[in-house]
């Protein structure tokens, strides 16, 4: 902690380590240690300071707000943000601004210009393509249902909308008669699959927008002893489970280690004054019981 405090009164041997803090939606999920992991591989390649913290659950907005400001007051290079409220998060960003200390988005963008790239997963195309593959696996006809994590977070309004979208667009006879938020919870999202279950006895399939819908999902349709086609998102060791055991489909799984990696180049290339594009997408890939296994596949999944 002393390192940000002694770079900022002008150490000169300490300050040729530039500090980039990455403020994160979480830390205790192994998908924010995936990015944790490739965000500390860039530091060593670029030779960066880089620390990377996050509140202990994804609903504590404040937290967070708390974290990004302590972050600020270390006199950073630059900042790396997945921010839990993308509006929550502005008056802090415009201080940063005022600072000129470039911010790079990651995992999840802001209703704002100031961070200089996002790099993240295309949700809107990775969710098109889970609603491709749920379409197929129902025959193209019948009843669907979405458990999506929130509607405050870029990520959930990206994949609801990536998914409802594909559907209307392609599918006309898919009807999509619910969308529903669980929270990311496991248990939550498993009573609103369970409600859902009950409200719609034809129901043909069921889209989680990360992990804990997926899982969540998958326990609200076993304990209801129904068969349906489940999508999921993300990965995590219950849902490769389910996979395997064919509860689950197939998921759609983004490149944790490498939002963490090109967050980290971004705000390397940013501190340069090099040019950056709006967006850089760290990409997604389908997987199912069929490449599970795959190496390519494999290195992008986490427990």
């Amino acid at each position: 902690m002393g390192l940000g405090i002694a770079m900022g009164s002008g150490g000169a041997a300490i300050a040729q380590q530039a500090y980039i803090p990455l403020v994160s939606k979480g830390f205790q999920h192994q998908f924010w240690q995936a990015v944790k992991a490739g965000a500390e591989q860039a530091g060593r390649d670029l030779n960066v300071k880089v620390t990377f913290e996050g509140p202990e659950t994804e609903a504590m907005v404040d937290k967070q707000i708390d974290m990004l400001s302590a972050a600020l007051a270390k006199n950073p290079k630059a900042l790396g943000l997945a921010a839990l409220d993308s509006k929550a998060v502005i008056p802090l960003l415009k201080k940063a601004q005022a600072a000129k200390v470039p911010v790079v988005a990651f995992d999840s963008g802001v209703d704002s210009d100031i961070p200089v790239t996002t790099a993240s997963t295309d949700n809107r195309a990775a969710a098109a393509l889970a609603a491709d593959k749920l379409a197929e696996l129902i025959g193209k006809s019948g009843e669907v249902a979405v458990v999506a994590h929130d509607q405050t977070s870029r990520t959930g309004v990206d994949r609801r909308d990536g998914f409802v979208e594909r559907i209307k667009a392609s599918y006309p006879d898919v009807k999509i008669v619910s969308v529903q938020y669980g929270g990311g919870d496991h248990l939550k999202s498993t009573e609103i699959a369970k409600s859902i279950l009950q409200a719609y006895p034809n129901l043909k399939g069921i889209f989680g927008t990360n992990e804990g819908s997926a899982v969540g999902v998958a326990n609200g349709v076993k304990e209801m002893k129904r068969r349906l086609v489940i999508v999921g998102y993300d990965s995590g060791k219950q849902q490769k489970d389910a996979i395997r055991d064919g509860l689950i489909a197939g998921s759609i799984t983004q490149n944790p280690v490498g939002i963490g990696y090109k967050t980290v180049e971004a705000a390397v290339k940013a501190l340069k004054g090099e040019k950056l594009p709006k967006v850089i997408d760290t990409g997604f890939y389908w997987y199912d019981k069929t490449n599970i296994n795959d190496p390519k596949i494999a290195a992008v999944l986490y427990d």
